[in-house]
């Protein structure tokens, strides 16, 4: 049955005002959901319901907006499976990893949470007697969240959880690939009691009305995860407002291969973070950086066992990876592996849409490796989201390492190796913000800091206790209970 989605409004779902639009199963076209592109019209209304909700929602006790945390938390268990069967379909990844999304919703409500309680500031000892000094964390105000397709539930909750906790209200914006889980989302957050206003959402393509949700003067701070280039727009159009802006942005994330390591581990890991999610993850492997001494061997079992993963419907247990979400992302991943033909790279497996079958009617590609791949080539520099892996023959430490760092991002990297040392050296060396020693590029926890260096993103990080940073302002309290004048170094020197 074919859904229709609205935009939340102060709690009243209500029509977009713009172009008709629609949903669909990217593994064979079936129409899933029906809406209306969001206008600025439409942006100005939540951002000013949000806005009015403002005084009552930071009002409230930071304890009590974190249970309504934990009860989203119990809603998400109860539709856990519902949720994930409607992912594996929309977005299109396989069940299991569908789960596992929704999962990392519920373990980021229960660790969130916790800041209900334990959103903590300092005392801090003062120089002068009778005189005390601390410090506390307050809400920024309106906050537009803006998320990509490919987590569409736990990267949400990354956004909304901290943001509500610290007593924010939210323009939330789901990608428009994913609308109908945008409104999964919405209903579970409704349903646990978030008040109306709280949380409002608009829907649609991020071009008609991204200006607003970024530049609107009533908008305190936007959180954003996607492409490189939209995020440092953000970035361009927030500054001279003075807006506080958290990036998540692009990677081109290698694993260094060394000449000691388990191969058995690391063609696994390889092709579990090349693969998973279709490649289409900001921390998936691109690149795999192999020493010389076991190139050979290491190439021949990835390209031996790349093709016999199963390549299939998300509804389907014994998928490997699913469809591409979209006929534009999959015509881009195919150009990018004719532009690595062309720059000189081998094409060992894959390199084809798959179109035969079953997959006829929906977004497929083959499980790809390249092979005498070079530093500087565009698919070893740029980002490509799709389930292409390039394999790089370095002679040294110093080579390696020089090549992982050799790109303008610095999201997640690996280091497969049996030498201690080596692997505590590398984790320093390597220029990113998630380093994985024996194992792959992806993996990150709910209660770990999540981001990257460069271009992938601006110094915020989702997850880990450092989220809450992004949404709140801390404030120093000074009270001084001497009854008189006690001047500071500035005035006494």
């Amino acid at each position: 049955m074919t859904e229709h989605v609205q935009n939340l409004i102060n709690g009243q779902w209500v029509e977009a005002g713009g172009d008709k639009l629609d949903s669909r199963d990217p593994a064979n076209g079936e129409l899933l959901a029906t809406f209306r592109q969001a206008t600025n019209s439409d942006v100005d209304a939540a951002i000013a319901a949000a806005k009015a909700a403002f005084p009552a929602w930071k009002a409230t006790p930071q304890p009590k907006r974190a249970e309504i945390i934990v009860r989203s938390a119990e809603i998400l268990l109860k539709r856990k499976e519902e949720i994930a069967q409607l992912m594996s379909r929309e977005n299109g990844k396989p069940i299991a990893e569908a789960r596992g999304d929704v999962q990392e919703a519920i373990d980021m409500a229960f660790y969130i949470a916790a800041e209900g309680r334990r959103g903590w500031g300092h005392t801090i000892p003062a120089e002068m007697p009778n005189k005390r000094m601390y410090t506390i964390r307050q809400p920024l105000g309106v906050c537009s969240l803006i998320t990509p397709w490919n987590f569409p539930i736990a990267i949400p909750s990354w956004k909304s959880y901290p943001a509500l906790v610290m007593g924010n209200t939210i323009v939330f914006k789901p990608a428009e690939d994913t609308t109908l889980l945008g409104k999964r989302w919405a209903e579970v957050l409704i349903e646990a009691g978030v008040p109306a206003g709280v949380f409002n959402m608009v829907i649609g393509h991020g071009a008609p009305i991204g200006d607003k949700l970024v530049t609107h003067p009533d908008v305190r701070m936007i959180s954003f995860t996607g492409s490189t280039r939209t995020g440092l727009g953000i970035a361009t159009k927030a500054a001279p407002l003075n807006k506080r802006v958290s990036l998540e942005m692009g990677g081109k994330n290698p694993v260094i291969v060394w000449e000691d390591g388990d191969l058995e581990l690391a063609v696994n890991a390889v092709m579990w973070a090349g693969y998973g999610t279709s490649g289409q993850r900001c921390t998936a492997c691109s690149r795999v950086i192999v020493h010389e001494k076991v190139h050979d061997q290491f190439l021949k079992m990835l390209v031996e066992r790349a093709p016999k993963l199963k390549v299939g419907h998300g509804a389907e247990p014994d998928s490997f990876f699913g469809a591409i979400i979209n006929e534009g992302q999959l015509k881009k991943i195919d150009e990018y592996v004719q532009i690595g033909v062309k720059e000189g790279a081998k094409l060992e497996c894959g390199g084809k849409i798959l179109k035969d079958g079953a997959y006829a009617k929906g977004n497929f590609y083959a499980a790809t490796v390249f092979s005498n791949v070079k530093p500087g080539m565009r698919i070893e520099q740029e980002e490509i989201f799709g389930p292409v892996i390039s394999v790089i023959k370095v002679k040294s430490y110093d080579e390696a390492i020089s090549v992982a760092n050799g790109v303008q991002y610095g999201l997640s990297a690996g280091f497969i190796s049996k030498d201690v040392n080596l692997c505590h050296k590398a984790s320093i060396d390597l220029d990113c913000g998630l380093c994985y020693i024996n194992a792959g590029s992806t993996g990150a926890e709910v209660s770990t800091p999540f981001g990257g260096w460069k271009n992938t993103g601006n110094g915020h990080r989702e997850g880990g206790p450092t989220v809450i940073d992004a949404f709140s302002e801390l404030k120093t309290v000074v009270i001084d209970y001497s009854g008189k004048v006690q001047k500071a170094q500035i005035d006494n020197n």
